[in-house]
């Protein structure tokens, strides 16, 4: 046993991070990271809630990954062959006017919700509802997900946090209250068990096993608190020294206290620009004179919004809007490993748990209930094209992507899907304009300049 433990010591001090001693025991330490997302998840969420309302760099950050993973929306694309296809397409962006059982926003409004509320809570939920064989979604506040609910049941399955599993581990069923907490204290919530097919559950799962999403702003939570505390106590200081403000001294010694409410010996709110205030005899008044603020102060703040930045996974300055440092180079690095990032959450998050299982209920309804003339295997299939990405430089990028296109590296469909459209709605378009601009004998194609001959000649 000695000779065991001996040996483990030894293998742990080779990891300079596992030693003990003064600067080992500094190192905070999570065992089991499934116990402590399910412990602090809710406190993260509020946080993160707060922040995001009050913070504006945190708002920031919101609208940053909302804009990056949806913008304008991210829109389906059957995989059906030629009708078929353009049939599908054109339900489905029909239906996506309809898709919210609230009424308040189409199916693309929607996406940028459901992402919202995934970087702030770290999670979103949603329900479908099905009524005459028409389909909408209705987009739930996740705490309505009850995490208090963690039990075994009779038949075996197992609940954890509200979400129900069976014995293989597979989800089955969400325990959803229906309606948030504090909408109407005097009604007491009531809670359904909704089948997992009826509930989309996105989250980004950083853990294997795990059941509830954890707020993108945990990382940096305590820094941006701490950052806000700091330039809010900064305004203050600025404030208070730009006052302009003088005092008088009453020779006859009438006393004149300070205007304001007075605690003990402090008065609160008595002072403000332009004010003239009187003195009493051998009184005088003194402000305390802070250090100014020097550039390494502001180098300092920087650095902390960069480290913000990076915590969330944006680029600096889209957390801050500072492009002062930002050079062509610079942000079109950034911009591509951030868009990396993006078609990665894109497609492994948003498409899997949220788009995908939308369109194949709605395909599934639109086949069944007679309104699409196909079969399930040929409507069910789909791509999902994403919002265009604008370019740094526009010539070198339109270039490079004609290159590729002409040397077979990728096809003029995939190229076209990149700016966000529909080919088959572009073909048609670009057909429509040539057939229209024959018809009225115009002609817009493009005819090179000769800059050697004269004016006239080159014009004829």
């Amino acid at each position: 046993m000695l000779k065991r433990l001996k040996n483990w010591l030894a293998g742990t001090r080779n990891y300079q991070a596992a030693q003990g001693g003064r600067r080992g025991s500094a190192l905070k330490t999570m065992h089991s990271p499934l116990a402590s997302i399910a412990q602090a998840r809710g406190t993260l969420a509020a946080r993160a809630r707060y922040l995001a309302a009050n913070n504006p760099l945190a708002e920031s950050a919101v609208q940053a990954w909302v804009t990056a993973l949806v913008g304008t929306g991210i829109k389906g694309q059957a995989k059906a062959p030629a009708p078929l296809r353009g049939l599908l397409n054109d339900a489905f962006e029909n239906w996506s006017d309809d898709s919210d059982a609230d009424a308040i926003s189409d199916f693309y409004g929607q996406q940028s919700l459901i992402i919202r509320r995934v970087v702030i809570d770290g999670e979103a939920l949603a329900v479908f509802v099905q009524e005459d064989n028409r389909l909408q979604l209705r987009i739930l506040e996740a705490e309505q997900l009850d995490a208090s609910h963690t039990a075994t049941l009779s038949n075996g399955n197992v609940v954890v946090q509200g979400v129900e599993h069976d014995p293989s581990g597979k989800r089955v069923a969400f325990h959803i209250f229906d309606r948030p907490s504090g909408v109407d204290i005097a009604v007491t919530r009531s809670r359904t068990r909704y089948p997992a097919s009826e509930v989309l559950h996105v989250f980004r799962r950083d853990v294997p096993g795990q059941v509830r999403g954890v707020s993108w702003f945990a990382p940096v939570l305590v820094r941006m608190a701490d950052l806000d505390g700091w330039r809010d106590s900064q305004l203050v200081r600025q404030r208070m020294a730009a006052m302009l403000a003088g005092f008088i001294t009453s020779v006859d010694g009438t006393p004149a206290p300070l205007e304001g409410e007075q605690t003990g010996s402090t008065v609160l709110g008595g002072m403000e620009p332009g004010l003239l205030q009187y003195l009493e005899p051998g009184e005088d008044i003194r402000f305390s004179e802070p250090a100014n603020i020097g550039a390494e102060v502001l180098g300092f703040a920087k650095i902390t919004e960069r480290e913000i930045a990076s915590g969330l996974g944006i680029p600096a300055y889209l957390l801050t809007g500072d492009l002062s440092d930002v050079n062509y180079s610079s942000i079109r690095a950034g911009l591509v490993e951030f868009r990396r990032r993006v078609e990665a959450l894109q497609h492994s998050m948003l498409a899997f748990q949220f788009l995908r299982p939308v369109w194949r209920r709605w395909a599934t309804l639109e086949v069944l209930s007679g309104r699409v003339s196909a079969t399930l295997p040929e409507a069910i299939p789909v791509s999902w094209i994403t919002p265009k990405q604008h370019w740094v430089d526009p010539a070198k990028d339109v270039e490079a992507e004609i290159a590729a296109i002409n040397a077979g590296l990728m096809s003029r469909r995939e190229a076209v899907a990149a700016r966000g459209i529909d080919i088959e709605a572009l073909d048609a378009e670009i057909a429509a304009d040539k057939a229209r601009a024959a018809s009225l004998g115009l002609d817009f194609s493009a005819k090179p300049a000769n800059q050697n001959l004269p004016q006239a000649q080159a014009a004829a």
